[in-house]
C-alpha cells in the first residue's frame, strides 16, 4: 500500500485553521509537527475556564471565553492519502448540500487545490510562508506515530485517557468523571477546542433523563459523555462507517450499555430512512461539525427538538460565528450563548 503525503509548512497559531480548511477538499487526519511542545502546567491551564460571567445586555446571550497559552513557531501538517498503481488519489468531499462524494484526483491537482486554499486563508491571517512538499511512502508506521502524541488530559474534572496509559493517584482525586477514549486514525479525542466548548455545554444543559442526538458523532466522545453526565438515552449519526467500530470500542470502554447508544450511519440531512430512524423529540441536539454542513442541518433541527430543547452547534471559526448564528435564528431558535476558546466558537441556541 503506497501513501503519499502532502507536507505543509505553516506556525503554529495556523495550525487549527488550516486543518479545518483542508477536511474541504478532502484532506482529513494530520500530523502535527511543532516546537512548542506543552508542558503538564501549559496543558492544564489549557483547559480551565476563564469564564466572563456576565450576560450582554443588548443581546440577552451570555458569552464565555477560555484562554490557551501558546508561542509563534514553525510547524508542519502532514496529510497522507492513498495511491493507487496509477499514481491516481481518491479523496472523500463534500457537496453544498453537505452530502459526502467520492473525488479522483491526480497528485498535481491535490497540491492546486491546497495552494489554493492557502492562498485564501493568506488574505486574512498570516499563515507563514505555505509551502508545500510531496512524497511518497510505503512505510505505514505513521497509522500508529499519532499515539505517542495523545496523552491523557483534563476537560476541567473529566479525565480523558487511551488504553495505552494509566490514571495515576493524582488523577483519580481530581478526575470525577472518566472517559476512555481510542480515536485510532478516522476520529477525534475530545482535546480539540471545538469539541470541548460541546462537552462543556452539554454538561450545563443536560437534565436528568434527557434524551441527546449527536450528529457527527465520530468516536462517539460527546454521545459517551452525555451519558455520564446523566442523559438517558444517545443518538449518534455519522456518515463515514467507520464510526461504528470506533463507536462500539469506545462504548465497552466506557461500560456504555449497548441499548442507551445508538448509531446510525447516513446523511441526516438528505436521507428520509435516516431522519426516520433518528425520530423526534430530543432535549439536546449538538453537532460539533463544520459551518458548511452546520448551515443545511440547522433548518432541520428544530424539527427534531421539544420545545424548550437545546441546539449546540461547535466546529465554527470566528469569522462564521454570524452566519451559524444567524443560520439558528432563520430556523426560529432563539441564541442564548455564544462560547469561544481560542479560534473557534459555540453558537447554542434553545427551541
Amino acid at each position: 500500500m503506497k501513501w503519499m503525503r502532502f507536507r505543509i509548512r505553516t506556525n503554529e497559531e495556523s495550525e487549527d485553521i488550516i486543518v479545518s480548511s483542508m477536511m474541504d477538499i478532502g484532506l482529513e487526519g494530520a500530523q502535527i509537527e511543532d516546537n512548542a511542545p506543552l508542558t503538564a502546567a501549559d496543558k492544564e491551564q489549557m483547559f480551565t475556564d476563564d469564564l466572563q460571567d456576565a450576560d450582554d445586555e443588548e443581546t440577552g446571550v451570555d458569552s464565555c471565553a477560555i484562554s490557551a497559552p501558546g508561542e509563534d513557531g514553525v510547524a508542519y501538517l502532514n496529510f497522507f492519502v492513498e495511491v493507487d498503481d496509477n499514481n491516481v488519489l481518491t479523496v472523500h468531499e463534500y457537496d453544498e448540500n453537505g452530502e459526502e462524494i467520492e473525488v479522483k484526483k491526480t497528485p498535481d491537482e491535490m497540491k492546486t487545490a491546497i495552494r489554493e486554499v492557502l492562498d485564501e486563508l493568506s488574505t486574512f491571517s498570516n499563515i507563514g510562508d505555505g509551502t508545500i512538499s510531496v512524497d511518497v511512502t510505503e512505510d505505514i508506521d505513521w497509522i500508529n506515530n499519532w499515539k505517542q502524541y495523545f496523552h491523557k488530559f483534563f476537560v476541567d474534572d473529566v479525565l480523558v485517557i487511551p488504553s495505552w496509559e494509566t490514571p495515576d493517584e493524582e488523577d483519580k482525586k481530581k478526575a470525577n468523571i472518566t472517559l476512555h477514549i481510542d480515536p485510532g486514525t478516522a476520529f477525534g479525542t475530545g482535546m480539540h477546542e471545538t469539541t470541548q466548548l460541546c462537552i462543556r455545554a452539554l454538561r450545563k444543559y443536560m437534565t436528568p433523563g434527557a434524551r441527546v442526538l449527536d450528529v457527527g458523532t465520530g468516536s462517539g466522545v460527546l454521545s459517551i459523555l452525555a451519558m455520564k453526565f446523566g442523559a438517558g438515552h444517545t443518538v449518534g449519526t455519522d456518515l463515514d462507517p467507520c464510526a461504528e467500530p470506533a463507536v462500539a470500542d469506545n462504548k465497552k470502554a466506557n461500560d456504555v450499555a449497548v441499548e442507551d447508544f445508538d448509531l446510525i450511519i447516513g446523511n441526516i440531512i438528505d436521507d428520509d430512512k435516516v431522519k426516520e430512524q433518528v425520530g423526534t423529540g430530543y432535549d439536546i441536539v449538538v453537532a460539533n461539525i463544520l459551518p458548511y454542513v452546520l448551515v443545511p442541518l440547522t433548518p432541520i433541527v428544530p424539527g427534531l427538538l421539544k420545545d424548550g430543547g437545546i441546539y449546540i452547534t461547535s466546529g465554527i471559526i470566528e469569522a462564521k460565528e454570524e452566519v451559524i448564528r444567524k443560520a439558528h435564528e432563520d430556523a426560529g431558535l432563539k441564541v442564548i450563548e455564544i462560547c469561544k476558546q481560542g479560534e473557534w466558537v459555540s453558537v447554542i441556541s434553545r427551541k
